[in-house]
């Protein structure tokens, strides 16, 4: 994964670049109405339930917009919320909060949404040994606070990108000639190109399970759409020559029965791009 250093950048850019998308040149509607010395607070109200997120990044939205506006968090990030639930209270200038308001309820909307979606899975896996990954079916632009909001929900991140590890899918294997070559091609380009790098191999059936583990130097083993059986069959053959994953078929009426299979990891894209926003806004306090 990336540094934390890296994270923290991403965000900034995330920041940056919707601010400069939905503000442009000016607010137009504030500046036209409200004085530029005007004083005002505001709630962030839940109307929906389910578990929160983008609290912290909230902050630096409005941190990034204005740094004299102030944030009184009553609510942290990973907590349950309920209709009617007060997240925060920001007070300062009039014209930054409305500025702010937009970026902070459509990010915290979607980030909740889905630390909502991960809390659900996590419970599901509860008693087994196998955690929970995202994947890059994310909104373009807005990766790095979905795989936040996965983290805060409980989850754990897979790859950021396409940078941070080599995952070999069918397309990879198909178009270099089969596994064995793959394999060998990629640890011959980590080599000359003095990169360490977690190596991922996509696997369809229970041959393409034997020939990696037999190229050997692999991470993880991706079972792509296996069923129970086949599952329960390649985690007894990989053993410890690596770790698994499960993909493909996962929802909330089949993640159980997967992990209970033993694999090591599930990954989910529905966590990111199969939810639905947590109602909330952010109310003027008179």
């Amino acid at each position: 994964m990336i540094s934390e250093t890296q994270f923290q950048n991403e965000l900034q850019l995330l920041i940056a670049n919707a601010i400069r998308e939905d503000v442009g040149d000016g607010d137009h509607s504030s500046l036209a109405c409200i004085p530029a010395s005007a004083q005002g607070k505001a709630k962030l109200l839940v109307k929906d339930e389910g578990i929160i997120a983008g609290v912290a990044f909230a902050e630096m939205i409005f941190n990034y917009v204005d740094s004299d506006l102030k944030i009184e968090t009553f609510i942290e990030d990973g907590a349950a919320v309920k209709f009617g639930d007060v997240v925060f209270y920001i007070s300062g200038s009039s014209q930054s909060i409305l500025k702010a308001e937009r970026m902070v309820l459509n990010s915290m909307q979607r980030m909740s949404a889905i630390a909502t979606k991960t809390r659900n899975y996590a419970r599901l896996l509860e008693g087994t040994n196998t955690k929970i990954l995202d994947t890059r079916k994310t909104t373009p632009g807005f990766r790095v606070a979905e795989k936040w909001a996965v983290k805060i929900g409980g989850g754990e991140n897979h790859r950021f990108a396409l940078y941070d590890m080599i995952m070999l899918k069918d397309n990879h294997i198909d178009f270099s000639g089969g596994i064995t070559l793959a394999i060998a091609k990629t640890k011959e380009y980590l080599k000359e190109n003095n990169r360490d790098l977690k190596i991922i191999v996509e696997a369809r059936d229970l041959n393409e399970v034997k020939e990696i583990v037999a190229a050997g130097g692999v991470y993880r083993i991706l079972l792509d759409n296996f069923d129970y059986d086949m599952t329960r069959e390649a985690v007894a053959f990989i053993g410890d020559s690596c770790l698994t994953e499960s993909s493909g078929n996962i929802n909330e009426d089949t993640i159980r029965n997967y992990a209970e299979c033993g694999v090591d990891y599930i990954s989910s894209g529905a966590l990111t791009h199969s939810v639905y926003n947590m109602d909330l806004s952010l109310k003027a306090i008179e």
